[in-house]
Formats: structure tokens, C-alpha cells, sequence
């Protein structure tokens, strides 16, 4: 009997579960979590290698903001026997020594950050994890010269005293990463990450990223824009209704059928210059 594009979604790849636990950026064995009183994740199986570029993919309400507070340590799983959710192989972290292994720039932080604060400002507060910094904040001087170089690497120290809330989303996602970077993570998770932003912002912000992966920082991204996803990226997870529905490699998932029935509605992938779009199938 021929498997309808829904069952044959769930059966091409299983998750990620071979890597050991000291390997993974992210392990999640048997996740029971809940955002607010909504069930969204029940037995949710998923291991993100280190080193390995990743993108998890879903429609709204798929659970990938609920993953990535997981991640982020926002929220936490419902304990229970036999079920962990390890980041870099442990269950419990000081949020500020977790920012050196992991970088975050999320669509939350960037709407709850304060409006008022100045561009350098958003830099130095990622060595404390804080909203904006503080007279009690101490910073060295190398801080704040690597704060400095980041402005300018990431093309925005003309910036440096401009308050948040009189950029462009553009400009204020390319301090938020900078931000992240100020501990130089290992990795860096970000979500949706050119979301709102014009054709040449957004070309310029994927065009940093891939410059950071060829250095050797892994990304992991959460998104359900297909021409987010750099050529980098190699892995593809998609996620529905809380469960993990695929699992593999980025050829092998980003075809027409597959993210049809993601989705669930009929598109045609088509692919240029190693990335990836989705535009209407044709009748």
C-alpha cells in the first residue's frame, strides 16, 4: 500500500541518537516539557552532535521556541526516570559559564532588550548575561577591546553610542550576535535570524555566519525559512507538533515531498548556489 507524504515524512531517518552523550552539544532523551499549561514536547528524542552544523526546521507551533528556551535553560523539562536533557553533556549550568560554550541570539531577546540601551552597551552585556550593563559591571581592557573589534567586524561601530530602540532589525541583530560572540562560543544557536530584515540585510548577516562557520564555530539554527539555511549546514531536523518527524541528511530532507508535507501544503524546492527555496508547486 503507498505510504501518504505525512507517513512517509515520519519514516525517512530517525533521530539523532548515536553520538555519546560527551559529544553533544544538545541531548534530549525522553523530554517531557510543558510552555505555560500546554503539553508541547511528550518523549522527545534528539542528540545535535558537536561540530556538526544543524538546522531544525518546523512550521509555528511545531515546538522549536519550546526547544530552544530548553537549550537556553528558560525553560525546564518535567523530571521523570529515564529522561535528561544534557547540554555539553551536563544537566545543570551557570548561565554565564553556558554562554562560552553557546552563543544565543533569539527573537525574545531582541524584543525584550532595552530600547534605551546604547550599541556598545549590548556588546559588553553578553560577558554578564545581562539586559544592558550596570554601574556595578566591571569590564578589562581586553573586553572591551574585543567589543570594539566585533563592532567592526560585524560592521556596525559607527553605532557603538546609538540606543537599541532607534536601529534598524537589522542593526540591532547584528549587535545581539555580537553579543554572543563576546565569549567566542564554541557554538551559536540562533532563531529565525533573518526574520523581519531586507534582502540586503539579510544577505549580509548569512553571509557572516558562513564566514564564522568556515572558522570553525558551529551553528545551530532554528527556522522554518528555507533560505536561511547556509550551505554549511549539513544536518536537517524537522520537527512537528513536538515530535521529531525527520532526521538526516540536508539532500536527503529538502526535497519538494518532504517539506510539502511538513508544512502541509504543496510546494517545489528548488535549489541554486548550495542554498535552498521554497516557491508554490504548480497545478
Amino acid at each position: 500500500m503507498e505510504l501518504s507524504a505525512r507517513e512517509r515524512l515520519v519514516r525517512v531517518g530517525q533521530p539523532g541518537l548515536k553520538a555519546s552523550h560527551a559529544a553533544c552539544v544538545l541531548e534530549c532523551r525522553n523530554v517531557t516539557a510543558y510552555r505555560g499549561g500546554t503539553l508541547v514536547f511528550n518523549g522527545l528524542d534528539l542528540c545535535i552532535g558537536q561540530g556538526v552544523n544543524t538546522a531544525i526546521v518546523g512550521p509555528n507551533g511545531s515546538g522549536k521556541s519550546t526547544l530552544l528556551k530548553l537549550i537556553s535553560r528558560e525553560l525546564y523539562p518535567v523530571f521523570s526516570e529515564g529522561s535528561r536533557l544534557l547540554v555539553y553533556g551536563r544537566d545543570r549550568w551557570n548561565v554565564e559559564e553556558l554562554r562560552s560554550h553557546l552563543g544565543i541570539v533569539s527573537q525574545d531577546l531582541q524584543e525584550e532588550y532595552i530600547r534605551q540601551a546604547k550599541g556598545r552597551d549590548v556588546m559588553l552585556s553578553g560577558y554578564y548575561s545581562s539586559i544592558d550593563t550596570w554601574p556595578h559591571q566591571r569590564f578589562t581592557m581586553s573586553e572591551l577591546e574585543l567589543a570594539e573589534s566585533l563592532m567592526e567586524q560585524l560592521g556596525i561601530a559607527e553605532l557603538a553610542d546609538r540606543p537599541f530602540g532607534r536601529m534598524s532589525t537589522g542593526q540591532q541583530r547584528r549587535f545581539l550576535l555580537g553579543r554572543a560572540l563576546v565569549h567566542e562560543p564554541e557554538a551559536l544557536l540562533l532563531d529565525e535570524p533573518t526574520s523581519g530584515l531586507d534582502l540586503s540585510a539579510t544577505i549580509r548577516y548569512i553571509e557572516t555566519i558562513r564566514a564564522l562557520m568556515r572558522s570553525g564555530t558551529q551553528l545551530i539554527l532554528v527556522t522554518h525559512h528555507l533560505h536561511e539555511i547556509p550551505p554549511e549546514i549539513s544536518r536537517l531536523v524537522f520537527i512537528d507538533q513536538g515530535r521529531v518527524v525527520a532526521d538526516g541528511d540536508k539532500e536527503c530532507l529538502l526535497t519538494s515531498g518532504m517539506v510539502s508535507a511538513l508544512f502541509g501544503c504543496r510546494v517545489e524546492v528548488v535549489s541554486g548556489n548550495g542554498f535552498y527555496h521554497a516557491v508554490p508547486a504548480g497545478t
